[in-house]
């Protein structure tokens, strides 16, 4: 399956998405390791077993193997601390002056440029809507040069690739 795959998928209800998934496919404001680490990052936070495969399909193959290693930790990890750090920011009180207690080496050492693993975070992070983890990515990858519309292409890449998800997902269970 690929991205032309997931478009022909999608109800004609849907047609915004298709057309958000064919430019965005094509977006040339990030680099391709951002783009398609962004693309593979954010099908992974979507849950969606034929999106994921579908984007894999398209992008892996523009990744290196630690790249491709990257965005799935990014979406790993974030798929951990986005709950944890929602919870905090949520909740408030003394639970952001207690320490997380959580493995989060990844962080460190992505094995890629690390403005490259912070965007698929960030990315991750829109999807599973945590402010404070957004916030914090955010601000670190615009600390280490990337422009707002760099940022604003991997949100719209996320916003989408989540929004293909879930419609592919929601006609699969009504038929």
């Amino acid at each position: 399956m690929s991205i032309e795959n997931l478009k022909n998928a999608l109800p004609e209800y849907a047609k915004d998405l298709k057309l958000n998934l064919g430019s965005l496919a094509n977006e040339d404001v990030l680099n391709q390791q951002q783009k398609a680490g962004t693309f593979i990052a954010s099908a992974l936070a979507s849950r969606s077993n034929l999106v994921t495969s579908a984007i894999l399909a398209e992008f892996g193959p523009q990744l290196s193997a630690e790249a491709l290693a990257a965005a799935k930790a990014a979406a790993a990890i974030m798929g951990m601390n986005n709950v944890y750090y929602r919870f905090v920011h949520l909740v408030g009180g003394d639970y952001a002056n207690l320490p997380a207690r959580l493995r989060m080496n990844v962080m460190a050492k992505p094995g890629v440029d690390k403005v490259d693993f912070e965007l698929w975070s960030l990315a991750v992070s829109a999807i599973n809507g945590c402010g404070m983890c957004m916030e914090s990515h955010e601000k670190i990858v615009r600390q280490n040069g990337l422009t707002q519309e760099q940022v604003q292409a991997a949100i719209r890449i996320a916003a989408t690739v989540h929004a293909v998800a879930a419609t592919l997902d929601g006609e699969a269970a009504l038929s």
